[in-house]
């Protein structure tokens, strides 16, 4: 089975994706979105949502990661792709599945799956953008208000030339509330014509029998998982056989090397904010990430976490080549609110 890492507006950046592609199980890792409107944005500007671009594209611990671009224009989109293909990305994803409304309000994310026709526009020209053998990925979701439209958006996709294409199955109205609808992606792939488009599950993954459920319902061989990775470092591990996955005490390195990258890409005022709000999701597989958290919630000086840190996380280990990544001198950034953060 194949394992992808779902992009998290507003959390799982580039700093967690290094933290969870090091507990291993993941293949393959797709971007937060980078905002397409009329503007044919510099490199920079794709650099600084993905550094792994200056690393290979990879994350140190080897994993690929998947730009993704969200807007509505087609020719702007196939533009900026097109730049984006001059990075030697793994490929390039299309976001129409990012449910947030003031997304959504500028004409982005789930509410284009109204459109089927302009999806397949979109695809389609940033198809033509790209170089053949640079795969074009697109995420959906079942639909924006009802879910009567996915099949006429897959069809959109894979008519576009899309290689692989990730169905959340729930719609935008259903937002995150379980349950996932894993039957309607089995319907979509059914009026698929044959054909290389790849069709990946995603949406409600936290066990592995939801894992092994949800591929034996949609007949998929490889999913997506977001919060479930988040919340579950160790479930990919998991998925794949090996059971223990990864115990807290190899869990307190990662969370020190995570505080390091927050460290070094986050302004000073919101550096705790992003440890405690990846130990609240934590505290849901590891008692002792919820007695971490009621120890530090009420605190938001770097300097008592660090003292916090020191007394009950190891040092990290480095992998080769670690002091020379790119994203580790870079000016500090300011983090997301915590309370946007969605998978897209």
């Amino acid at each position: 089975m194949t394992l992808l890492l779902a992009p998290m507006e507003g959390l799982l950046d580039a700093t967690l994706r290094d933290v969870l592609t090091r507990a291993g199980g993941v293949d393959r890792c797709v971007s937060e979105f980078i905002r397409i409107t009329n503007t044919l944005l510099p490199e920079r500007a794709f650099t600084r949502v993905v550094p792994e671009l200056l690393h290979g594209g990879r994350t140190l611990a080897g994993v690929p990661v998947r730009p993704q671009l969200l807007g509505s224009d087609p020719s702007c989109l196939a533009d900026n792709a097109a730049r984006l293909a001059g990075l030697s990305p793994f490929g390039v994803d299309l976001n129409f599945g990012c449910p947030a409304k003031t997304v959504n309000a500028s004409r982005g994310g789930a509410v284009l799956l109204d459109e089927p026709e302009l999806i397949g526009r979109i695809v389609g020209a940033v198809r033509r953008a790209v170089p053949a053998h640079l795969p074009v990925s697109a995420k959906m979701r079942l639909g924006f208000q009802h879910d009567g439209v996915a099949e006429d958006c897959a069809l959109a996709i894979a008519a576009a030339g899309a290689d692989e294409l990730v169905i959340h199955a729930r719609t935008k109205a259903h937002g995150y509330k379980p349950p996932a609808y894993w039957e309607r992606i089995a319907e979509v792939r059914q009026v698929l014509p044959p054909g290389p488009m790849r069709v990946v599950a995603n949406g409600e993954i936290w066990t592995v029998e939801q894992a092994q459920r949800c591929r034996a319902v949609t007949g998929c061989d490889a999913i997506m998982i977001g919060r479930g990775l988040v919340t579950n470092p160790g479930l990919g591990l998991a998925i794949r056989g090996q059971a223990g996955g990864v115990p807290w005490p190899d869990m307190l390195p990662l969370l020190n090397l995570f505080w390091q990258r927050v460290c070094r890409r986050v302004e000073r005022r919101h550096r705790a904010g992003r440890l405690k709000q990846w130990l609240n999701y934590l505290r849901k597989t590891y008692p002792e990430a919820q007695v971490a958290f009621d120890q530090l919630r009420v605190s938001n000086d770097p300097t008592h976490i660090e003292a916090w840190l020191a007394l009950h996380a190891p040092q990290p280990h480095r992998l080769p080549g670690e002091a020379h990544a790119p994203w580790l001198a870079e000016k500090p950034i300011p983090a997301a609110p915590a309370e946007i953060a969605v998978a897209c």
